[in-house]
Order: structure tokens, then C-alpha cells, then sequence
């Protein structure tokens, strides 16, 4: 979602915030700011657009400085309007901040000022907040409060937060004093970067990398005072505490393009790698089974499980499918796949011995995580498939399973895809080694595993087929992807890929329910996705996909090598490499993210920032 970013030290902050927020954009976003503190007042740049737009108006009105801090706005309240952009003024100019979440009684509280004679300029719930600083702030001055302390500024803040309900990150500066800044959060990631007399602040680390290597997470409910001269860290239930500083291990090739056009593409090649990282350290080829570290469960207590629930969103949920098929086939443990925003408000009946698992790139997502605590709230053993190390679901879940991914900048996700899909055969062959699966049968699939990077490899190789398959289908404005088996989630998350980023209407079916319905929609004009590789019902979806091709429907097969029939009945055919049944989504999503890449290039859309959409939905 929003982006934050800030800075207190001796640098340029303007510099800083600026690249910052560049480093930022991947979140998604539609306006961006900055604040930095000067002698005569908080100089506020702000524009509606992309950061280059804020970029060049900081070039031509430069806000010189050392304290500033820095936002990229996803609009939530209020239009998409250079005014609406953050950084956001209260009072008569004491106050300036940016944040990210949704303040839920923003209007109760924005009535109450108003009634005091507080004036609004914008349409935002974050303006209120402004506002609300700046009167407590006056009121601690009234009641004798000394306005050189921090502690007046710290009450003046703490007093606020207690009145909002909702969600926030905050970074907040004050106009008259110099050496501040404040920031809070509850339910919006913020990460603090330390370094020798000086302090960022950032939504994830990616702004860090490069300037420190020593982080702070703030927890829900933190509140982080931020000098030149230190760091003091307080929650609002046990005051204030010492810092746990953790080490980023990330470096700034991370985060480079190097020789790719887009991150998608670049993250898309970079599968081999991240599926290889996945797999690293967790197989046992003597016992012929996974090893996790982290699962925080003895073998008795797994033993006793007899329903899993994973529950995730968009194409973790896909991820999550692909690991239904798998639990249950391999571990015979019933499996239920769950949309988080969904399950955050049912009540479904989860006996004691039920495991709930949430998967998430971002360790971030409000959705999930709210799932996950409710889930625990109930007693339940809940675990996360998380890639991003010291995020809140990482955090708080009861153990997990880290991807080691590396970072996903691409707001449409590929290679956390993979290795969710990776993370979870693995999950399902740690189960099922447990209880019923023999000793051969996980020889067999650690052996297919072993080789899936490579395999992942030559699939690649597919790249300059499929760009010509995009070019001769770029104008279509509904596709259809069919699969079925462990496809049929593959089909989904190719349809999600082109529609997220080329914004043409595509869906995902099980192949054959084509006949219940969808077949209605099949003409000259809409081109069908077959996931087709072998496997024990390929006859079946042969003959689904005849039913497109008698309608004049135009069909691209995704097949494996070798097969020629297939050659006979689709228009276009794109090739992979023939693997293990339950490992196919691994190579079929591959050639589906490569289209979807390529029909979105042709269309003139922007790849890694589609309209929209945000990488990590910190807001319901």
C-alpha cells in the first residue's frame, strides 16, 4: 500500500526521501510527498503522479534540511489530487506527517474538530489526525507543558493515538522543534534503520539497504522517539523498552534491474534461484523427507493433527490450492483453503486438533494477519509461509516457514509464487513421510524436486515463443485459462497475472466446467489457455479442449515436450518440461507469467506498477 519514508541524521533528507519513495513504488501507489524541516517553517513538496513528477518539483523548489520524512499515497479517502497527496499539515503549521492505514471514526473525530474551529483542506481520514496532534499538542503548552521538551510532544502524540481507531503507520516532525521526529504504528509496517547520529524510517527495508544494515520493527502499538542522538522505543502497555536491533541482510543488487526491462521479468528469470533457495537445507535424502526448523511442533503434536486450514489472499489463496491437492494426497490430512478476509469474520467449526497456516509474501497483508490472530485467539496452532523476515506475521505466528525468495519488487507476484507452491511440497512430504507416505514414494518426489531448478531453467527458454504468442493475441479483450487437477490453481493464477497487469478480463476454470457455463463465452475472439501437460486425465482435457475448438475458439496449449497431438488441435503451442504430476504448476505458471509479461509490454502498460493495485494490502 502507502509508502513511508523518513529521515533524522546529518544527510540531505530530501535526497534520501526522494530515492526512498523511488524504492518504494513497487507498493503502488498514486501521489507522493515530502516534508523536510527548516528554520522558517516544514517546507512541503507534494504532487499527484508518479515520484519522477515529485522528483523534478523538489529539483525546482528544493527543501534543504536534515530532519524530513516522506510518503507515497494509495488513495483510500479522498481523490487522487496534489492537495489530498501527504505530507499532511495541523494547527497553523506545528505539525506535519504522513500515514499509512485507515483511520475508521475519522469522521466523529473530524466533526469534534471542526467544532473547535479547526480547519480542513482536504478530503483525507489522515488530515484528522494532523489536526488532532496539533490540538493536543497546544493543550499540553496551555496546561504548562515546556515546548523545547520532547516529553510535551511525545503526550501531545500518545494522547492522539488513543482516540483513533483503525489502523495507521506514522511518521510524524514538528515545526518547532529541530531534533524530532515520531513514529508509531498499529497494524502498518514500519521498520527504523540505525546508523552512527542519524535514523530512517521506512515502510520495509528496502529504502535501508545501502545506508545501514542494523534495523528496528516496531510491533503493533510502538512508539519510536527519534533523535540525532538516540533511539527510545515504548509500547502502550508496557512503556518503554530496549530496542531489538536485528541485522538486514539484504545488499543493493537485491533491489537492482541489472540487465532486465522490468523487475517482473527480472524476478520471473530469477526462479531457478529462489526455488533452489526454498529448497536448501530442508531435505533429508536418508530418511526421505523435509526438515524445518521453524514449525515450533514436536512430531507427537503434528501427529495429532487431522485438519489443516490454509488461509491466504490473491495468489498466496492460489498457492494455497496448489497445497490442498498436495496435503491431502501425500498426507491424507483434510485440507481447507480459505480466503483471509473471509475467514477474519466467519466462525467456521475448527476442532482442537486443526492447524491453520497463512501464506503471504509480505508477512504484511492486514487480512491475513487479522485471520491469523483470530485463529489464535481460538487456540489454535497457527504457522505462517512468509518471505520477508521480520515482517508482523513472521513475527507473531506461532512458527513457519521462511521462502528466502528474496525480494519481490514486481507488484504481480512470480517467483514468491513458486516458492510457495516449492515450500508447500515440501510441507505436504514432511506430513506425509509422518503418516502414510513410504520410503520410495519420498525418494521419488526429492529426487523430482532436486531437479525442478533446472527444469525451471529450461522452461525459460520458452520466453521467445511466448512473446510471439502475445504478440498475435495483445488485442483480445477476454481470455479463458483451463486446467485441471493440480492445474486448475495454475489456471487461476495465470488468468490473476494478465489481468492484474495488461487489464484485459480473463478467468480461470477447472477445464471442465467449461460446459457448465463458461462455454457461452467461447468465440473467434477470445483465446483459451489450456494447461494440458501429461497426466492421468490428459484424454479428458483433450476433449475440453475440442469443445473450444468446434466453437471457433482460438486455443494456446500449454503441453509438454514431445507431444505432437497436441500440435494437431491448438492454434499455438508452448512447450515444457515433463515432471512429476504434483510438481507441474511449477513449470506451467511459468510460460503464463511470461504472457501475461508480454501482452501488458505490448499494450504500453506499466509492468511493475499497475493502476490500482498496491504489493502489500495493509488496509481491508
Amino acid at each position: 500500500m502507502c509508502g513511508i519514508v523518513g529521515y533524522i541524521g546529518q544527510r540531505d533528507a530530501a535526497k534520501f526521501l526522494v530515492e526512498g519513495l523511488h524504492r518504494l513504488e513497487y507498493r503502488g501507489y498514486d501521489s507522493a510527498g515530502v516534508a523536510v524541516w527548516q528554520e522558517d517553517g516544514i517546507a512541503v513538496r507534494k504532487k499527484a503522479g508518479r515520484v519522477d513528477e515529485l522528483a523534478k518539483l523538489v529539483a525546482n523548489e528544493p527543501a534543504d534540511g536534515s530532519v524530513g520524512i516522506g510518503h507515497t499515497r494509495w488513495a483510500t479517502h479522498g481523490e487522487t489530487t496534489d492537495i489530498n497527496s501527504h505530507p499532511h499539515t495541523g494547527g497553523n503549521g506545528e505539525v506535519v506527517l504522513v500515514h499509512n492505514g485507515v483511520i475508521e471514526n475519522y469522521t466523529a473525530i473530524r466533526a469534534q474538530l471542526q467544532s473547535l474551529g479547526y480547519v480542513f483542506r482536504t478530503q483525507t481520514d489522515t488530515e484528522i489526525v494532523a489536526h488532532l496532534i496539533a490540538h493536543h499538542l497546544e493543550e499540553q503548552i496551555r496546561l504548562g507543558s515546556d515546548p523545547s521538551e520532547v516529553q510535551t510532544y511525545v503526550d501531545a502524540v500518545q494522547v492522539s493515538l488513543k482516540k483513533l481507531k483503525g489502523t495507521y503507520g506514522l511518521a510524524i516532525v514538528f515545526r518547532d522543534h529541530d531534533d524530532l521526529m515520531i513514529v508509531a504504528r498499529s497494524g502498518s509496517p514500519l521498520v527504523i534503520g540505525v546508523g552512527e547520529g542519524e535514523y530512517f524510517v521506512a515502510s520495509d527495508a528496502s529504502p535501508l539497504i545501502g545506508y545501514t544494515d542494523e534495523v528496528v520493527y516496531l510491533a503493533d502499538h510502538e512508539l519510536a522517539v527519534l533523535r540525532k542522538s538516540g533511539l527510545e522505543l515504548s509500547h502502550r502497555d508496557t512503556g518503554i523498552h530496549t530496542p531489538d536491533i536485528q541485522t538486514l541482510d539484504q545488499v543493493s543488487s537485491d533491489i537492482d534491474l541489472g540487465s532486465f526491462d522490468h523487475y517482473m521479468l527480472k524476478e520471473i528469470f530469477e526462479q531457478p534461484q529462489s526455488i533452489e533457495n526454498a529448497l536448501r537445507g530442508r531435505i533429508n535424502e536418508d530418511e526421505a523427507t523435509a526438515i524445518f526448523g521453524g514449525l515450533n511442533m514436536d512430531p507427537q503434536q503434528l501427529r495429532r493433527i487431522d485438519r489443516i486450514v490454509l488461509t491466504a489472499c490473491g495468489t498466496s489463496w492460489h498457492a494455497g490450492l496448489v497445497g490442498e491437492y498436495l496435503l491431502e494426497e501425500f498426507a491424507r490430512i483434510p485440507t481447507e483453503v480459505e480466503y483471509a478476509s473471509e475467514l477474519r469474520y466467519r466462525n467456521p467449526p475448527l476442532g482442537t486438533r486443526t492447524m491453520v497456516f497463512a501464506i503471504t509474501q509480505s508477512g504484511e497483508t492486514a487480512d491475513t494477519l487479522a485471520a491469523m490472530r483470530e485463529c489464535q485467539r481460538k487456540g489454535h496452532p497457527t504457522l505462517a509461509i512468509c518471505n520477508v523476515v521480520g515482517s508482523t506475521i513472521a513475527r507473531e505466528a506461532d512458527g513457519g516457514i521462511y521462502l528466502h525468495a528474496g525480494p519481490e519488487i514486481g507488484v504481480a507476484s512470480t517467483k514468491a509464487f513458486t516458492s510457495q507452491v516449492t515450500v508447500l511440497t515440501l510441507l505436504s512430504l514432511f506430513l506425509g513421510r509422518m503418516r502414510h507416505m513410504s520410503y520410495p514414494a519420498g525418494q521419488r518426489i526429492i529426487r523430482q524436486l532436486l531437479e525442478i531448478p533446472s527444469q525451471i531453467e529450461k522452461t525459460l527458454q520458452c520466453n521467445d515463443v511466448v512473446k510471439e504468442v502475445a504478440a498475435k493475441y495483445a488485442e483480445a479483450n477476454n481470455f479463458l485459462y483451463l486446467g485441471r487437477l493440480y492445474n486448475f490453481p495454475a489456471a487461476l493464477e495465470g488468468a490473476l497475472k494478465l489481468k492484474e497487469i495488461s487489464y484485459i478480463h480473463a478467468e480461470g476454470y477447472p477445464a471442465a466446467e467449461m460446459k457448465h457455463g463458461p462455454i457461452a463465452l467461447v468465440d473467434e475472439h477470445t483465446p483459451s489457455v489450456f494447461i494440458v501437460p501429461r497426466c492421468g486425465i490428459y484424454p479428458k482435457v483433450l476433449s475440453n479442449l475440442a469443445e473450444v475448438k468446434a466453437r471457433r475458439g482460438p486455443v494456446i496449449a500449454i503441453a509438454c515436450e514431445g507431444d505432437e497431438k497436441i500440435a494437431e488441435l491448438a492454434d499455438d503451442v508452448i512447450y515444457v518440461p515433463d515432471v512429476e504430476e504434483c510438481l507441474q504448476p511449477l513449470v506451467t505458471s511459468i510460460p503464463l507469467q511470461l504472457l501475461a509479461y508480454h501482452i501488458a509490454v505490448l499494450r504500453g502498460c506499466d509492468v511493475d506498477k499497475p493502476r490500482n493495485l498496491a504489493k502489500s494490502v495493509t488496509v481491508e
